[in-house]
């Protein structure tokens, strides 16, 4: 049972999100998308950052 004070992991990132979350900026992070080391999805006009591969870009782990 979830109550409200508990929160629910992210899933994904939106851009801005990640920006936020990666203090990188939004056109290095377009950046590592187009070259292959960020994993990115399109779901109908929202581009999404898995959460999971934020993570592992952020530490180094990404391929």
């Amino acid at each position: 049972m979830t109550t409200d004070t508990q929160k629910t992991a992210k899933l994904a990132y939106s851009i801005r999100e990640a920006v936020a979350a990666s203090s990188l900026g939004r056109s290095t992070l377009y950046t590592h998308i187009a070259a292959g080391r960020l994993e990115a999805r399109r779901i109908g006009g929202r581009t999404i950052i898995p959460a999971e591969s934020l993570n592992a870009f952020i530490a180094g782990k990404a391929e």
